[in-house]
């Protein structure tokens, strides 16, 4: 078994708050982790009787506490990411991504360069944008804490991706009845496709704005 497989097996005899929040500050950090297999199948145990999750027995509530620990847990690794971007430097952060360590994280000079191209290009908005986007999700705050972006500005666009990203990943869990198997063999075609509608759904608000304007 892998080392992701040794989790996923230990998060499921130990779902609470505090191992979503764990493990959804992990996927939010440089270290690899996906946040699919974390909170859909919470959202589907929420629904349990006999679960942990089930705080409130409001299963719309217990969901949202779900989301809201995985979104704080998200926003504690991005800003562990900001912070040692900010911290450490460009030198020093380009070479860890070298070094075998770093290469244990699977990351490299060119993966925190393609990131860091990202954010140029999109700007402080990158930081909510990238939450959707595979490969990009967990890096986007080291590029943020290397231009020194405002941490208020940071925190806002971080909080506002993460907590939409884990709606959709609730979302996800209910329709999907649990299936932790299947959802991380295809963790990263979820992904993609939830990047798709998401854009599908902001090209189709920005027609309608457009059409709108033009008959003023």
């Amino acid at each position: 078994m892998s080392l992701v497989d040794n989790i996923i097996t230990w998060y499921s005899a130990h779902m609470n708050y505090a191992s979503i929040t764990a493990l959804m500050a992990v996927e939010s950090s440089f270290i690899p982790f996906p946040s699919e297999v974390v909170i859909p199948p919470a959202a589907f145990v929420a629904g349990q009787p006999d679960s942990v999750l089930c705080a409130t027995g409001n299963y719309l509530v217990d969901v949202l506490l779900i989301v809201l620990f995985g979104t704080l847990g998200a926003m504690i690794g991005a800003i562990i990411n900001y912070g040692l971007s900010v911290w450490l430097g460009r030198i020093i952060i380009y070479k860890f991504a070298d070094s075998k360590l770093g290469h244990l994280c699977l990351l490299s000079s060119e993966k925190i360069q393609k990131a860091e191209e990202y954010f140029r290009e999109k700007g402080n908005v990158s930081t909510f944008i990238g939450r959707f986007i595979p490969g990009i999700r967990q890096l986007i705050s080291i590029p943020a804490g290397l231009s020194r972006m405002h941490f208020g500005a940071f925190l806002w666009w971080t909080f506002l991706g993460a907590f939409i990203w884990n709606c959709i990943l609730a979302a996800l869990g209910y329709i999907a009845a649990g299936q932790m198997d299947l959802i991380k063999e295809y963790s990263h075609e979820i992904s993609v496709a939830i990047l798709i509608l998401c854009g599908i759904a902001v090209a189709y608000w920005g027609i309608k704005k457009l059409i709108a304007l033009t008959k003023h």
